[in-house]
């Protein structure tokens, strides 16, 4: 299995195209509201961004896109605005798998499956399983996921499972138990809508992450957006925990075990 490196333990490469980009998808309703349409119009406007994303991805060769779809917090919503994203979300499923197989992106979902219903978590099951083999892109959506949720569940699993290093845990333990151990930590965080939180999202896994947020509503993030955020993470300056001279030294540079293959 892919193993990938915590940043607050090993200086991560460094390139200047993101490897993977997270995502907070804000801005639906607003861009509905702002059209004069109904809030659901918004949510289905912003499933053609995320196919426009995808794109951009591919197109720019980023490995990884995870998406906040539906946070744990979101069923404090309307139950019929929720049951109207649950459908969404199925004939997402139904309707993209296809065409995620034939681009080579591999799709995974996470979060707690445990309360959408039968047929979505079928759904979801069948659509990791038919696009398990692919590796251009792996598309990550984070449904009923929670950042507070994931180190919980984490934890606890650990626990059960090795309780023999109770007390002596480290986070080399922790990562294959998190939602994201198939992926490296994001390089980039994006959030839309003109907030500026990140809503319970990854809270382990941002821990490095270069910061962006834009006043552009989710529904129209394209192409020339996602470049002002690529454009705006080359500007920064990639320290961790280093100074700028150690950088112009190039001291401390990343060794290439970043991503190891284990047995």
């Amino acid at each position: 299995m892919l193993s990938f490196k915590s940043s607050t333990r090993t200086i991560p490469d460094i390139a200047r195209v993101p490897r993977h980009v997270a995502i907070i998808m804000d801005g639906n309703g607003r861009w509905a509201k702002k059209h004069f349409l109904p809030r659901f119009t918004g949510h289905s406007r912003g499933v053609e961004t995320v196919r426009e994303a995808v794109r951009y991805c591919l197109d720019r060769g980023i490995g990884y896109l995870t998406l906040f779809a539906f946070s744990s917090e979101n069923w404090r919503r309307p139950a019929e605005e929720v049951s109207l994203l649950m459908q969404l979300f199925a004939k997402a499923l139904m309707q993209e798998v296809s065409r995620l197989k034939a681009n080579g992106v591999r799709l995974r979902v996470i979060g707690d499956p445990a309360r959408f219903d039968a047929q979505l978590q079928a759904l979801i099951r069948e659509a990791e399983r038919t696009t398990a083999a692919n590796d251009r892109l792996t598309l990550t959506i984070a449904a009923n996921y929670g950042g507070r949720w994931d180190i919980l569940q984490a934890v606890n699993r650990m626990a059960v499972e090795r309780p023999e290093k109770q007390g002596r845990w480290t986070e080399d333990d922790l990562t294959p138990y998190l939602a994201m151990n198939h992926a490296p930590e994001p390089d980039l965080f994006i959030r839309t809508g003109g907030e500026e939180r990140i809503s319970n999202f990854l809270l382990w896994q941002l821990a490095y992450a270069e910061f962006y947020f834009t006043e552009t509503l989710w529904p129209e993030f394209d192409a020339t957006a996602f470049d002002q955020a690529v454009a705006s993470y080359q500007r920064r300056e990639r320290r961790f925990g280093r100074i700028s001279e150690q950088l112009a030294a190039g001291e401390g540079d990343a060794a290439t075990d970043e991503c190891q293959l284990h047995a």
